[in-house]
């Protein structure tokens, strides 16, 4: 029996993040060239969707479209019913690279945008995201004396100290080891958990997906479009071994073009 993923909207609640009608076409040697095309999904409140599909399908340009740093050439991106015209702070992109400032300390990075608060709520939430992602004692260190890892949970302190409405995270382990890659994912979650922000995050990995999503979201080769939708039906922490798991992760292949075959 095939399992449910063909629910556009985690819940009949108005919708987070809504996509209408979504397409981004290039120019390439001068001719249109459809990178993704016709993207219709909704996102509520707190979720955690993933993205995946073939390397070079359009993922990323999807996403930098619905945080407003790519204008579609048609449809359009709404959050909380507000309508995405350009990048703003309440959409936070994490990429891949390790984005912190070199020249800023661990204290420095995370409170790289919060200028305009009173000094004493400032130190309150500088503190508060520290200790979110591990970082005690590390307060005054540069991003030189980090490791992979201890980056890439600044880049993130940094991100959620801005209060986003949405977090976008294009592929945010892609740079590291397979050790700390799991335990980045741990983190993650437990960071999520913890905040509940909506997240958006391209992975080009199906156990990734399914050990972090409520929703996975399956998209063709190029131009993007979207092929499925792959409800994730179990709770955190998933145990990845159980059967349960095992046959969402089989599905997902499944509808990737990547089943198993022994």
């Amino acid at each position: 029996m095939s399992l449910p993923h063909t629910v556009i909207a985690a819940s009949a609640a108005k919708p987070k993040l809504q996509v209408t009608g979504l397409s981004v076409v290039y120019q390439s040697n001068g001719k249109p060239l459809a990178a993704v095309e016709d993207i219709n999904l909704e996102i509520s409140d707190g979720e955690f969707v993933c993205l995946v599909g073939p390397s070079g399908c359009g993922k990323s340009t999807l996403m930098n479209a619905m945080g407003g740093f790519l204008s579609p050439s048609r449809g359009s991106v709404a959050i909380d019913g507000e309508t995405v015209s350009g990048p703003d702070r309440r959409r936070i992109l994490v990429f891949q690279e390790y984005a912190v400032f070199p020249w800023l300390t661990v204290e420095g990075n995370i409170g790289f945008g919060l200028s305009k608060l009173p000094r004493e709520e400032r130190e309150q939430r500088i503190a508060h995201y520290v200790e979110l992602v591990r970082l005690q004692g590390f307060e005054h260190a540069y991003p030189s004396d980090l490791s992979g890892g201890m980056k890439q949970r600044l880049q993130v302190a940094r991100a959620l100290a801005v209060n986003p409405d949405v977090l976008f995270l294009d592929e945010p382990f892609g740079a590291l080891d397979s050790i700390t890659r799991v335990l980045m994912r741990a983190e993650l979650l437990r960071i999520w958990q913890a905040e509940r922000r909506t997240i958006v995050f391209v992975t080009h990995e199906t156990d990734e997906a399914v050990q972090l999503a409520d929703r996975v979201v399956v998209l063709s080769s190029r131009p993007a479009r979207i092929q499925d939708i792959l409800t994730i039906d179990i709770p955190h922490p998933r145990n990845i071994s159980s059967p349960r798991y095992l046959a969402l992760r089989d599905e997902l292949l499944k509808m990737i073009g990547l089943a198993y075959e022994i």
